[in-house]
C-alpha cells in the first residue's frame, strides 16, 4: 500500500490543481506545525503523511497532557489513543476553542466517550480482520464531489477487534457508511464528524493507514494506470510523471482505496484551512464605530 499512497498523494494534488486552485494552494502552504500526529501502537497516520509529502509533527501521546495546542492546528490521534485524564481535558479544551481532532478506532472508548459524551460510543462488538465495501457520502461536500465519483468502488480495511461506531447524537454527520459493517456488527458508520464548541471532531472505525486491500472484482484487479488517467487531465508532462511511479505495477483496487482515504483526509485539512482563513479575515476587519450613548 506504500506505493498506492504515493500515487494517491500525487493524484490528490493534481486533481486539486484542476478543480480548486485555492484548495491546492492551501495544501502547498501547510507547515509542519499545522498538523500534529500523536503516535500510536496500531495505526500509523504519519506513514501516510510521509508518503503523500504532507508536513506534520509527530509527538508522544503522553506529551498531550502538557502540550500547548493552538486552535489553528489539527491533531491526529493514532489508535489506541490511551491518554491520561489531563490529556483528554487538554484535547477537549483545544477543540472547544476551535481546534480539529481526528481519532481512530479504540480512541472511540479512550477519548470520545470520556471527553465528548453523548456523541458516539463503542457498541460492544468487535470486527474480524477483513476488507469491506464502503459508500462515501459526498453529496453535501463540494470538495469530495470533485474527487469521488459514482463509479468509484472503494474498500476499507478493518483490523481484527476494531470498534463499531454507535451514533448517539443526530447532529453527528456520517461521511462514510458500510452496509457490510451494518449487517455483521450492527452499525454502518465508518467515518464520522461532529461540531464541538468552536471546533470539530472526526472519528473513524479501524485505521487511517490501510495496510492492505482485496481484489474483490475483475475491475479491482486491473492496473491502476487507467484509473489514474480517468481521474486526471493527463497532459504529456503528467503522463511522464505517472509513468515514473509505475502505476501499472499497482492494482486499481489498491490505488482507489488509498485515493479515497487520502481524499477524506484532504477534506478535513481543507475544512480547517477555510475556517482559519475566515477567522483571520474577521479578526482583521476594523471594528464598527458606534457613537457613545453617554450625555455631553
Amino acid at each position: 500500500m506504500f506505493k498506492a499512497y504515493e500515487i494517491a498523494g500525487e493524484m490528490l494534488r493534481d486533481r486539486l490543481k484542476d478543480t480548486d486552485k485555492e484548495a491546492a494552494g492551501d495544501f502547498d502552504s501547510l507547515g509542519s506545525n499545522d498538523v500534529i500526529v500523536a503516535k500510536g501502537s496500531y495505526d500509523y497516520i504519519e506513514n501516510v503523511f510521509r508518503k503523500i509529502n504532507l508536513p506534520h509533527q509527530v509527538v508522544d501521546p503522553r506529551e498531550i497532557d502538557r502540550f500547548s495546542l493552538d486552535p489553528k492546528q489539527i491533531v491526529f490521534l493514532n489508535c489506541p489513543g490511551n491518554l491520561s485524564n489531563a490529556g483528554v481535558r487538554n484535547l477537549v479544551g483545544f477543540v472547544e476553542n476551535g481546534g480539529f481532532l481526528f481519532t481512530t478506532d479504540w480512541a472511540l472508548k479512550h477519548v470520545i466517550e470520556r471527553g465528548f459524551a453523548g456523541t458516539l460510543r463503542y457498541n460492544g462488538n468487535s470486527t474480524a480482520d477483513e476488507v469491506v465495501r464502503v459508500e462515501i457520502n459526498a453529496k453535501d461536500d463540494p470538495f469530495l464531489q470533485s474527487l469521488i465519483s459514482e463509479d468509484d468502488d472503494p474498500q476499507w480495511w478493518l483490523e481484527g477487534s476494531s470498534y463499531p461506531i454507535e451514533v448517539l447524537d443526530p447532529k453527528v454527520e456520517v461521511l462514510v457508511r458500510s452496509k457490510e459493517v451494518k449487517e455483521k456488527y450492527g452499525e454502518s458508520a465508518v467515518f464520522t464528524s461532529f461540531d464541538w464548541g468552536k471546533g470539530k471532531v472526526y472519528h473513524m472505525i479501524s485505521h487511517f493507514y490501510l495496510q492492505r486491500t482485496e481484489t474483490r472484482s475483475e475491475r479491482h484487479r486491473r492496473s491502476s494506470t487507467g484509473y489514474v488517467e480517468s481521474k486526471l487531465k493527463m497532459s504529456e508532462k503528467r503522463m511522464m510523471k505517472y509513468a515514473s511511479y509505475k502505476t501499472d505495477e499497482s492494482s486499481l483496487g489498491e490505488v482507489e482505496s488509498a485515493y479515497s482515504s487520502s481524499s477524506l483526509m484532504g477534506s478535513v485539512i481543507l475544512e480547517k484551512s477555510r475556517r482559519n482563513r475566515k477567522k483571520k479575515s474577521s479578526d482583521q476587519e476594523p471594528q464598527k464605530y458606534e457613537p457613545s450613548k453617554k450625555g455631553k
